[in-house]
């Protein structure tokens, strides 16, 4: 029997490499590409800023626009996803929703909530795993055979010579792909881009090799993808059976100063700015702000810092964003980990006239480069010479 399909989009926003998607074209007279706009649902887990719902609406516009070329259109309901899954269930006749398999919390709890509406509406779930390059829940396989090829199966000197530790945190042209976003909504299939890497390396006589290759970098993901997904309380340290029970600061103020890009400290305060109005940072600039805010200066919990993340990052993702800000802290992964990320010396390294600085804070534009990192030892007259007095006037 041909089914009549809801396709429900999450994070596989995407035509190209999607499992779920060709099993319902394979299996389905109709089906009716739906995203759920379900506000309450998403909001209830986590802040999202304007920036991250700006680009998941750009992501819905560009699927729907790769739909109509197809003669479809992706549908977006607004709404209690429960309650709109039901209503059209019934509306449309459907006897088969497909859906992409996720490990997170929130999407388990939704998959459970479709299986039990399934069973009472007499309609089948059909899922494949399309965000990663494993099925995590199978973590013991992982690094014994290569992944699964893509669905849809240019040589560059750049990505085969890509080192991670070779790019710049304060660079204000982009030192890494740019990706992560993507990534994160499944706009762009982590399976297809493997395997385009592999085979710009079959071609290149030397490359760079996992961990700091760019293959290594999606294997970290996959990393994080598999210990939150077995691991309980992953996002929290109560209750979180790898993460170290820490007797964290709690300094509302300081928090909100490191928030708000006040902290005073010109390269912690200008990674944050750009975190705010552009929704993307530097891995290395992730790693000083998160060292920061935790064992590094104010000890603050990582859950306060990754909760900021979640909200501004385009790329903010559950199992990545937890597992990178308790391995910065050295609450998990790497309990002895101590390089410490100085907050001046750090980003003057790479960034000696502190172009970086001058573009995200312009009140100190007109420092020279000796002060700009410390801005508070340059002298009253060079101060009142760039319209900025430390102390009288927030930068």
């Amino acid at each position: 029997m041909a089914h009549r399909t809801i396709h429900i989009f999450r994070k596989g926003l995407r035509l190209h490499d999607n499992p779920t998607l060709v099993a319902a074209l394979e299996s389905s007279d109709v089906i009716f590409p739906v995203y759920i706009l379900d506000k309450s649902f998403m909001t209830s887990i986590i802040v999202i800023g304007c920036n991250r719902w700006n680009f998941l609406l750009e992501s819905l516009e560009d699927l729907s626009h790769s739909l109509q070329k197809l003669n479809s259109r992706l549908l977006v309901i607004q709404g209690d996803y429960k309650q709109v899954l039901r209503d059209h269930v019934q509306k449309w006749n459907i006897t088969q929703v497909t859906v992409d398999l996720e490990t997170e919390p929130y999407y388990k709890q939704m998959d459970d909530h479709i299986g039990e509406m399934g069973k009472e509406l007499g309609f089948q779930v059909v899922s494949h795993v399309a965000h990663t390059l494993y099925d995590v829940r199978n973590c013991a396989l992982i690094c014994k055979k290569p992944p699964p090829p893509p669905y849809q199966a240019r040589t560059q000197g750049w990505v085969s010579e890509f080192r991670k530790p070779q790019t710049v945190p304060n660079s204000l042209l982009p030192s890494t792909t740019g990706l992560s976003p993507f990534f994160s909504l499944g706009c762009l299939s982590v399976k297809v881009f493997y395997q385009r890497l592999s085979n710009i390396y079959a071609q290149s006589k030397n490359h760079s090799l996992p961990p700091v290759s760019l293959q290594g970098q999606l294997l970290w993901r996959e990393f994080f993808y598999t210990v939150a997904s077995c691991t309980p309380n992953f996002t929290k340290m109560v209750g979180n059976p790898i993460c170290l029970q820490i007797d964290w600061y709690e300094e509302p103020e300081k928090l909100n100063k490191w928030k708000s890009a006040q902290t005073g400290f010109p390269w912690i305060d200008a990674i944050m700015t750009q975190l705010r109005e552009e929704g993307w940072v530097h891995h290395l600039a992730r790693h000083a702000v998160a060292c920061f805010l935790t064992r590094g200066d104010l000890w603050i919990s990582w859950e306060e810092g990754m909760k900021v993340f979640e909200e501004l990052l385009l790329d903010a993702d559950y199992s990545i964003n937890a597992g990178n800000w308790m391995w910065l802290s050295a609450s998990a992964f790497f309990h002895h980990y101590t390089r410490i990320f100085c907050p001046v010396r750090f980003g003057r390294r790479t960034d000696p006239e502190g172009s970086y600085i001058r573009k995200y804070l312009p009140i100190l534009k007109d420092f020279p480069a000796k002060y700009i990192y410390e801005p508070w030892t340059a002298p009253d007259d060079i101060q009142k010479e760039a319209s900025c007095i430390i102390g009288k006037k927030k930068f």
